[in-house]
């Protein structure tokens, strides 16, 4: 089969189309022929092998070299075990282990996987599970009037987290570059922010809640931008951010309830079916960038790894049918 192999960490020069043997699926799993997969903020982390908790999957090198977590496609076979899906059933979620999806057939077991609503098309399936997931949990609890910020609102899964917080009745509020200010507001946000224009920690006590997408600032900075008792969920970021929020964030702010942790956003087939109810329903939308070819991974990998797109970047497997 076709793929996309990662040997290195690097830039995106270091990754090339090639061949690898067909997967065969365990009694457990599912062989999918995958029609599309989206690239996430994780893809690019996982390429360059940074921040340093994006080796887990190898220290030196990828144990798995085809990138990509986000897929939909077609069943072709199951295994053994596998009694809820059948070859010809079109699905999407999220692989294991955050690898294996930018190649013609990936090898899952089913549990992350849900069946494609028949109006959904694959590049938009695909563009949902990671980011849909981390909108989901993100914004629970969410309520009418809040202000909510959202920084890194511009790149892959801020379009889902600003319409769930929007349909929840927040005033977002969303950071990015000054040049994607007027995207910002396509996608709903009441303000935006660019990150060069205003560092948006120095705005003392104005939100109820903060999503933190790229986290860059201590946990003792990032909570004076809260209300008493609003919260400071960091979804991504640099690894010594991700530790000190670990470990300082429950005593910072703790005077006025205010909580500063990690979010913590598990693979969820349940998150990601109520996260595309939504979706169906057309309470919220993906955001789709640019489609490309897999010829082209390199160029959707430099797309991202760039902060230059608005929205999810997908890679169009095999041709529509």
């Amino acid at each position: 089969m076709r793929a996309v192999i990662q040997e290195r960490y690097g830039s995106p020069d270091v990754i090339e189309l090639g061949e690898l043997p067909e997967p065969v699926p365990a009694e457990g799993e599912v062989l999918i022929e995958v029609r599309a997969a989206s690239l996430n903020g994780s893809d690019r982390e996982n390429l360059a092998g940074s921040p340093f908790y994006a080796r887990i999957g190898g220290l030196r090198r990828p144990r798995r070299p085809v990138p990509g977590s986000d897929v939909a496609g077609v069943v072709v076979s199951v295994g053994s075990a596998v009694t809820e899906y059948a070859p010809g059933d079109e699905v999407f979620g999220e692989l294991l282990g955050y690898r294996g999806g930018l190649a013609e057939y990936a090898a899952t077991p089913p549990k992350l996987l849900a069946r494609k609503p028949p109006g959904l098309s694959f590049v938009d399936a695909a563009a949902i599970p990671q980011a849909g997931c981390i909108a989901y949990r993100a914004t629970q609890g969410v309520k009418g009037g809040d202000a909510v910020l959202v920084n890194g609102a511009g790149g892959a899964g801020g379009a889902l987290v600003v319409g769930l917080a929007k349909h929840l009745g927040a005033e977002v509020t969303a950071v990015d570059r000054a040049d994607k200010a007027d995207y910002l507001r396509e996608i709903g946000a009441d303000e935006a922010i660019g990150y060069e224009d205003e560092d948006w920690a120095d705005r003392r006590g104005r939100y109820d809640r903060v999503i933190d997408l790229i986290g860059h600032r201590s946990p003792y900075r990032v909570q004076r931008a809260l209300k008493p008792g609003g919260a400071y969920l960091m979804v991504g970021g640099r690894t010594r951010i991700l530790f000190a929020t670990l470990l300082a964030g429950p005593t910072a702010g703790l005077g006025a309830k205010k909580r500063v942790r990690v979010l913590v956003v598990p693979q969820s087939r349940a998150d990601l079916e109520a996260v595309t109810a939504l979706v169906v329903g057309g309470v919220v939308a993906p955001v789709v960038d640019r489609v490309y070819p897999l010829d082209q991974a390199p160029e959707a990998f430099a797309r991202i790894a760039s902060g230059d797109n608005r929205g999810k970047v997908v890679v169009e497997v095999a041709a529509p049918r």
